[in-house]
């Protein structure tokens, strides 16, 4: 055979091997919520939100409870997905662009406000495995094209850009079109963006059913502005009862577009017959946002403590539901930690894909937890670190969860809380000072810890003015 003849053949099959591996491989879809609290499911206790089609979800899969957010605000928990490692390792610590407390007690650090595109993100691992790639809706990754999801492995982006929150102004109407959104063309007047993505999402994968695909649907609902449509809004305010702990019939409207949209993607793989061959992922980038500074409530975290923007509990467990059938048996539930970047080496480990030779993640791969081959990652701790200060109740701090316990070390006044969750789950008793042994291991793993990620700490504050202190100087619209 003619030597150009001969490396044409070798080329095709080549390509035709790697074309025929990656066709058996799992499709991935990650479902991401904003600001879905861990009570905002009926399947997690919701006494007025109905998310039958999320509830459905988790009867096919695993749920979790004690999943986290690696952060109490959204661009740090994204960031630690795509890569595989914890905000502080990344030294994305606080929303983008965040905002800053120019005459608190603390200085905080200068923190990195974008995701590197140099960083191999799970959609690069999973790219450069044959998948087709696409992200829909929020980004919030950077604040310019060259850190949108484009150029993060996407071969789509729709939706994703800088905002935090669909637009409201002159030329935006929020949820509702038009977005003004530079990824995202309008559609008719009055379309709901919700369910505009979800549309886009079934068309995806429509058009890729018979090759490997990854999806990222990244939704922007439940993030304020609280919009929902009017007969939603209506079905609610009938059903609300003076007594619920989950009461704004607009938020739950909002939890009910997202079901929708979880529902229309399912209906479509089943549709297809690909939902036996799908991996789905489904959860939220924080707490649910309680709203402390207006105290006009958004929703309701309890038992658990405060919420989004905040150090306890409501601020950063979150709901996580993984489906896999036939890998992952139905109906299952583990109370074995788990945190954002987990998700990286786990999607690695279940689509059979090798790690990049360098991938050096902070995260456990939980696909043993999932399919039943074990009952736990061996990891004992998770770790969380916000050198900043948040409108909704945050001061700089770093805290860990080993087993049942949780210490919380605040930098203001170097104070330190330690609490049992099993026993006190919305942390109002601070064993701290009535168990110094343990308060003292769980300080020296949190100091070990920061050590070991190059955390960036918050420093005296040379400008410091107890007058001024609770002014906020925002560098973006409050997140």
């Amino acid at each position: 055979m003619p030597p150009l003849r001969l490396l044409f053949a070798l080329l095709f099959t080549l390509g035709f091997t790697l074309v025929s591996h990656a066709a058996d491989k799992p499709n991935v879809v990650f479902i991401l919520v904003d600001d879905l609290g861990w009570t905002d499911l009926s399947s997690y206790g919701s006494d007025l939100y109905e998310t039958p089609h999320v509830d459905r979800l988790a009867d096919q899969g695993m749920r979790f409870t004690s999943a986290y957010a690696a952060c109490t605000v959204c661009s740090p928990t994204r960031a630690s997905i795509m890569t595989g490692k914890y905000p502080a390792t990344l030294h994305i610590t606080d929303w983008i662009t965040g905002h800053l407390k120019p005459y608190g007690k603390m200085a905080i650090p200068d923190w990195t406000k974008y995701l590197s595109p140099d960083a191999y993100t799970l959609a690069n691992a999973l790219q450069d495995a044959g998948y087709r790639t696409a992200h829909m809706g929020k980004w919030h990754l950077g604040e310019t094209e060259e850190y949108w999801p484009e150029n993060q492995g996407f071969d789509i982006n729709l939706g994703g850009w800088k905002v935090g929150q669909p637009q409201r102004n002159e030329t935006a109407r929020g949820y509702f079109s038009p977005y003004a959104n530079p990824r995202l063309d309008d559609g008719p007047d009055g379309e709901y963006l919700t369910e505009r993505l979800a549309d886009e999402a079934a068309a995806f994968i429509e058009q890729n059913k018979d090759r490997p695909f990854f999806l990222n649907l990244w939704l922007y609902n439940v993030h304020t502005p609280l919009q929902a449509a009017a007969d939603k809004i209506a079905k609610y305010e009938a059903k609300v009862f003076p007594d619920a702990r989950h009461r704004s019939a607009t938020y739950a409207a909002m939890v009910e577009h997202m079901d929708d949209a979880v529902g229309k993607v399912m209906a479509t793989l089943e549709r297809l017959n690909l939902a036996e061959n799908t991996i789905v992922i489904f959860t939220s980038d924080n707490g649910g946002l309680v709203d402390n500074r207006s105290k006009n409530t958004v929703t309701l975290n309890a038992p658990l403590r405060s919420g989004k923007g905040d150090a306890y509990e409501g601020g950063v467990r979150v709901p996580l539901i993984v489906r896999y059938p036939g890998k992952i048996p139905a109906g299952t539930r583990s109370s074995e930690l788990a945190i954002s970047p987990d998700f990286y080496p786990t999607l690695l480990s279940l689509t059979g894909i090798a790690p990049a030779v360098n991938a050096d993640f902070d995260g456990a791969d939980l696909g043993p937890v999932l399919t039943g081959a074990a009952q736990s990652t061996g990891r004992d701790a998770v770790f969380f670190h916000y050198p900043h200060y948040h409108t909704e109740g945050a001061t700089p701090y770093s805290a860990i969860r080993k087993g049942q316990w949780k210490l919380l070390q605040f930098y203001e006044g170097s104070r330190v809380e330690l609490y049992h969750l099993a026993r006190d789950p919305g942390e109002s008793i601070n064993l701290a000072a009535s168990n110094p042994a343990k308060r003292d291991e769980l300080f020296a793993d949190l100091q070990a810890w920061k050590i070991e990620t190059d955390a960036q700490l918050p420093s005296l504050n040379a400008e410091y003015s107890p007058e001024r202190e609770e002014t906020f100087r925002i560098g973006a619209p409050i997140e």
